[in-house]
């Protein structure tokens, strides 16, 4: 899977991991260095001890944070297994052996009260990724397994790892830089999830139903009337809204899965079937 990693993986976001590892680690020396020069200080000294706390504090925090949310999924949501939807599960647990993970990542659905939403998370070690039930209810089941692998592609690609996020930390102090890094990120994803899929239709439909979210409306929506709507995007608004998100806008999500390598990689994956096939729950994934 690696050489097709390196097919899939976004330009854009290669260049900026590593301008965020080298800002990252020369801002962190900077820190680490006035750390040492001014602990004792009779006037900074004090302001930099505040500050280590505060971070440490957070540090805490954060681990904290962690262990509750992962105490509350598996107290309120649904743990995909060979028990629980496992059509479902099949679906995580083989895409994450073609993906290469040693171990797929613990999936759950849980009730989003209409909100599309699907995310991977790290939490204390483990891999995660969360489902919302108006999702899953709402796309077939090609559009889902695009989103399970667009949610192991944040894993498999490395996305969520704590050592690197925290070298480049220091770096989204410039401005756009840590946006326009995730942007790319997302784009990396969307490859990875049409890979996946092997379903470049489905693919594109499921970027676009977190923008119609209507079930009734999915066979029927149309991808190329979708992205001919990106012209219609306003210049100067258009680039001064993206470059404040950390996702691209819908239209331009969609336009790159069909020009994707992934298409490629599998010499024309296209699947042409608009009828969903099965749903289950309710989850989506957010473009947000």
């Amino acid at each position: 899977m690696a050489n097709i990693f390196d097919l899939l993986r976004n330009k854009r976001e290669k260049r900026y991991h590593w301008i965020m590892i080298v800002i990252g680690v020369l801002l962190w020396l900077a820190i680490a260095q006035a750390i040492y020069k001014y602990w004792n200080d009779p006037k900074a000294g004090h302001f930099i001890q505040l500050y280590v706390g505060y971070g440490i504090a957070a540090v805490i925090f954060y681990w904290l944070a962690s262990a509750a949310y992962r105490a509350s999924a598996f107290g309120n949501m649904v743990l995909l297994s060979n028990e629980q939807f496992p059509q479902l599960h099949a679906m995580v647990v083989d895409a994450s052996r073609e993906v290469g993970l040693s171990e797929p990542p613990k999936t759950f659905i849980y009730n989003s009260n209409g909100i599309f939403n699907a995310f991977a998370r790290r939490l204390l070690g483990g891999r995660y990724i969360f489902l919302t039930s108006a999702l899953v209810e709402a796309n077939s089941d090609a559009q889902v397994r695009f989103v399970i692998g667009h949610e192991l592609g944040h894993h498999a690609a490395g996305h969520l790892n704590p050592w690197l996020n925290g070298l480049k930390l220091p770096a989204h102090v410039v401005p756009f830089l840590g946006k326009a890094y995730s942007r790319s990120r997302e784009y990396t994803c969307d490859s990875i999830g049409a890979y996946l899929s092997k379903d470049t239709h489905a693919s594109r439909g499921a970027l676009q139903m977190l923008g119609c979210g209507c079930r009734r409306l999915n066979a029927s929506m149309d991808s190329d009337a979708f992205m001919a709507q990106e012209k219609m995007v306003p210049p100067i608004f258009g680039f001064l809204t993206e470059i404040f998100r950390t996702h691209p806008r819908l239209t331009r999500r969609v336009a790159a899965i069909n020009n994707s390598v992934a298409n490629h990689v599998h010499g024309g994956f296209e699947n042409t079937s608009r009828e969903p096939k099965f749903n289950v729950g309710s989850h989506t994934l957010d473009s947000e």
